[in-house]
């Protein structure tokens, strides 16, 4: 159930009613366009008044989003948009903190803000685009582009390990984790709701497609002949099953996870794992977010979603907690206590 320290809208509100009059200076074929849209779903779903929006950014294609939705924005600056958020949130927390950010804006210069965020598990939700490269700059590499790739900045290709997002939103301590992929706008709405839902910091990556300097970067598992066998749809209390005939499942053995094909060797659907995406322990969510092309599909959907105490109620108590116990009420009070003296 969606939080109800939030106040909620007295009238119904449609997609149009979050539609910015901007321009929407994205390139044709963008995948932003696809998750612009999705938001423009879900907030009226949400339910909140369009006064208690806020959408945050830093900067890059993605970081243009506040202005592209009609309800209250900051765009700030490179890597900081987490640390603005954070502010906006604690400041006011009967406000729905959004923020956008591409794997550049929050892996490397904001790197340090983005894992903190997570660690703190302030009431955010944050869209992360992942296109694995710099668009706005024009096609330098990305901490997340594969390795190998020839861009801007590596013309004999990047020799450098990339992050997996949901790696490292796990091992900053991360509550909530889900991934979607811009093709799919209704698994985006899903997923973006469940966020709303979800009481913490919630990281969504969504791997988005960029047309002109990362074209088809997703294409192992986004195109027609390849997405039902590399990717497989989570569902909280359902066996982890895929592939086009829906006879492939994910199995655990042991430590590990494997993919088994159901009917051969004994296996059953109960033998597939079902997956608990409210479980405390992370052991399993970590396996699932890493696995990845050739040997497992990715995992999209609700990976992680516990429930843990928030950075932002915390403060409020220890703001309750002070008024209750302090005997200073006002500026006199605080000037007048402890030792005071006259100067003649």
């Amino acid at each position: 159930m969606i939080q109800n320290t939030i106040e909620r809208t007295s009238v119904e509100l449609t997609k149009e009613d979050f539609v910015s009059d901007q321009m929407v200076k994205w390139c044709p074929g963008c995948g932003a366009h696809a998750i612009l849209s999705s938001i423009e779903k879900v907030f009226p779903k949400i339910g909140y008044r369009k006064e208690n929006f806020m959408l945050v950014s830093g900067i890059g294609c993605s970081s243009r989003f506040p202005y592209y939705v009609n309800t209250y924005g900051i765009h700030g600056i490179h890597g900081r948009a987490a640390a603005i958020a954070s502010g906006v949130k604690i400041a006011n927390p009967r406000l729905s903190v959004w923020m956008a950010t591409g794997d550049g804006d929050s892996m490397a210069i904001g790197g340090n803000h983005f894992i903190h965020i997570i660690r703190r598990n302030i009431d955010v939700n944050i869209l992360l685009f992942n296109n694995q490269i710099y668009g706005l700059t024009k096609g330098q590499y990305s901490p997340t582009t594969p390795m190998g790739s020839i861009t801007k900045t590596s013309p004999q290709g990047t020799i450098e390990h990339p992050f997996n997002p949901g790696e490292l939103v796990l091992g900053a301590q991360g509550t909530f984790f889900a991934r979607a992929v811009d093709n799919n706008p209704k698994l985006m709405v899903d997923v973006m709701f469940e966020a709303a839902k979800h009481d913490g910091t919630s990281i969504i990556e969504i791997l988005e497609n960029c047309v002109i300097f990362a074209d088809k970067t997703h294409a192992a598992i986004t195109s027609k002949d390849l997405r039902d066998d590399f990717q497989v749809h989570l569902k909280h209390g359902e066996p982890v099953i895929f592939g086009t005939k829906k006879d492939k499942g994910i199995r655990l053995n042991g430590t590990l996870l494997e993919v088994v094909k159901i009917g051969e060797n004994g296996i059953t659907e109960k033998d597939i794992l079902v997956h608990d995406q409210y479980s405390h322990d992370p052991g399993i969510h970590l396996m699932l977010a890493k696995m990845a092309p050739p040997h497992f599909p990715v995992a999209m959907g609700v990976i992680r979603s516990a429930m843990y105490p928030t950075y932002d109620d915390m403060v409020e108590d220890q703001i309750t907690m002070g008024k209750n116990n302090t005997k200073i009420r006002c500026v006199d009070d605080l000037l007048n206590s402890g030792e005071t003296w006259e100067i003649k």
